[in-house]
C-alpha cells in the first residue's frame, strides 16, 4: 500500500517537472524571438530592426505653411536632403536625438552652419 502510494507521488512529480521544463522552453523561445525582432538598446551587435522615427525639419515649412515631418528609421546624424515642391530648391538636415515639444526629434538644417 505505501509503495502504490510512493509510485503514484513519483509520477506526478516527474509529470508536474515536465510541465515546468515545457513551460521555460516555451518563454525562452518566445523571448528570443521578441529580441531579434526588437531594436536593441545597447550595441551589443545583435541582429535588430531600427524603430522609425518622426523628424520636424527645423526652420521649414510645406506650400500649406505646416510644419514639414519626415519619418526616417536612420540614426542620429545621418544627412537627409530635403526638396523644396514648389522649386528645385535641395537642403540638407542633421538627423538628432534631441526631442521637440510636440514629440518628434529635430532635423536641424546645415545651411545654418556654413
Amino acid at each position: 500500500m505505501l509503495n502504490d502510494v510512493i509510485t503514484g507521488s513519483i509520477a506526478e512529480l516527474l509529470g508536474g517537472c515536465a510541465v515546468v521544463v515545457a513551460v521555460a522552453l516555451v518563454a525562452r523561445a518566445r523571448g528570443r524571438r521578441r529580441a531579434r525582432r526588437g531594436t536593441a538598446q545597447g550595441g551589443d551587435g545583435a541582429a535588430t530592426r531600427p524603430a522609425a522615427r518622426t523628424y520636424t525639419l527645423i526652420g521649414t515649412r510645406a506650400p500649406d505653411g505646416h510644419l514639414v515631418l519626415v519619418a526616417s528609421s536612420r540614426p542620429a546624424g545621418t544627412v537627409i536632403t530635403w526638396q523644396e515642391p514648389a522649386s528645385d530648391r535641395r537642403q540638407q538636415f542633421e538627423l538628432t536625438d534631441a526631442v521637440l515639444s510636440d514629440g518628434t526629434f529635430a532635423a536641424e538644417p546645415l545651411d545654418w552652419y556654413r
